[in-house]
């Protein structure tokens, strides 16, 4: 089957071709799986996503965050998750911005993160956040072993 890398003549049918051979198999997921991560890994991740948006330039993608405490006891009563988490910084002076003047930027990265969560847990949520440094955690092993980065 003629098809050129050049001007892509011919690619659409023989991908349709391929496609034709190919056998279908069983779905590896079920129709309303979302995804295979723990919703701890995930709290963790709309964590960091907000420390990178709201902080942008100022903190570098060094930022990690650890889910230190998740408590889903109250989930069915009182539809409640208490979430603890610690946003890892490499440096001292990356603790002040991520922290903001009176703590506004915390509160700004802590409102965004909640909504987010409170979406994916279809449940309220109580999320304490604190930020630690970690001199050059991606620098070290036992450090990125500790954070889940194997």
């Amino acid at each position: 089957m003629p098809i050129s890398a050049k001007t892509g003549d011919g690619v659409e049918k023989l991908l349709g071709q391929v496609l034709a051979l190919l056998p279908e198999g069983p779905p590896l997921f079920d129709a309303d799986m979302l995804t295979d991560q723990q919703e701890r890994d995930l709290v963790a991740e709309y964590v960091r996503e907000q420390v990178l948006r709201h902080c942008r330039q100022e903190v570098p993608h060094s930022a990690a965050v650890r889910v230190d405490i998740f408590d889903e006891r109250e989930r069915e009563g009182r539809g409640l998750v208490k979430i603890e988490a610690s946003i890892i910084l490499e440096r001292e002076s990356q603790k002040a911005i991520v922290i903001g003047k009176g703590g506004a930027m915390l509160k700004t990265i802590g409102t965004g993160a909640r909504q987010a969560m409170e979406r994916l847990l279809g449940a309220r949520v109580f999320l304490s956040l604190r930020v630690r440094v970690e001199e050059k955690w991606t620098e070290r092993p036992e450090a990125l072993r500790k954070l889940g980065f194997e």
